[in-house]
């Protein structure tokens, strides 16, 4: 019976992860994510619902538009997966509690941000908004296990972030500020800390790889919310295991 309810999340988050990908492209752009309905990019062509299959329509139609045969992004059907897979995994490592309300809404917000920063670069303010308020209920009825670490979290990450943004003169965006007090106030101070550690990590290693394959170059700017929403997942699901594995590696002098 717990297999179905995995299936079941599985195809919810699939479901939503479409969903969210509309969110993510229209919110930014000032657009209803009502109407009009999902269309190609190219041709205008409004989609049949067979064509709106999370995954497998894009599977199906070989990642082309059925009509004009134009490209279809592949960071579609990935955010669906990847949304599909955080619902249903997420049971297994927060249990079958009410902190996995927590994870589900908190996972949402990340890819819609994501999906929002890879595509305009902003963090529209309405997404934060919107998710903030439910989450802050959440850690009410479901609290860290220290009430204050909440507000500690959050705190940390607003302030820390907004001295970057003042010290770099603008490197730092408001979306990105605003983003890591949301964070904070789910992960706690020290989930925070590990957050911003891991975003920056993973930020620098995609920033070398980038330089060393002339993908990016010097002072391009790339969004931050995506390695942020990483660090926070990360964080989020295996805080212990990397905390563990890092005290380790120094306990044993490193690698």
């Amino acid at each position: 019976m717990e297999v179905l309810f995995h299936v079941y999340l599985f195809v919810v988050g699939a479901t939503f992860g479409s969903f969210y990908n509309v969110v993510g492209l229209r919110i930014p752009a000032g657009e209803s994510i009502v109407t009009p309905r999902s269309n190609c990019q190219t041709c205008k062509r409004t989609l049949t619902w067979k064509e709106l299959i999370p995954v497998v329509s894009y599977v199906v139609q070989r990642g082309h538009c059925k009509k004009c045969a134009s490209y279809i992004s592949v960071k579609y059907p990935l955010f669906e997966l990847a949304t599909a897979s955080l619902f249903s995994l997420s049971p297994i490592i927060v249990g079958w509690s009410m902190e996995l309300v927590v994870a589900l809404v908190f996972v949402s917000m990340l890819i819609i941000i994501t999906i929002s920063d890879l595509e305009t670069m902003l963090i529209p303010d309405k997404v934060l908004l919107f998710f903030l308020v439910p989450l802050i209920l959440l850690r009410v009825i479901e609290p860290l296990p220290n009430w204050w670490d909440s507000l500690a979290g959050a705190a940390f990450g607003f302030l820390l972030f907004l001295l970057l943004a003042i010290l770099s003169k603008g490197g730092m965006g408001g979306g990105d500020i605003k983003l890591m007090a949301v964070v904070g106030l789910v992960l706690g101070f020290s989930g925070t800390l590990l957050t911003i550690f891991l975003s920056s990590f993973l930020g620098a290693v995609f920033g070398i790889i980038g330089l060393i394959t002339g993908k990016l170059k010097r002072k391009h700017p790339i969004p931050f919310g995506p390695f942020i929403a990483l660090g926070a997942i990360l964080s989020y699901y295996f805080y212990d295991p990397i905390l563990d594995w890092y005290v380790n590696l120094l306990l044993n002098g490193g690698f």
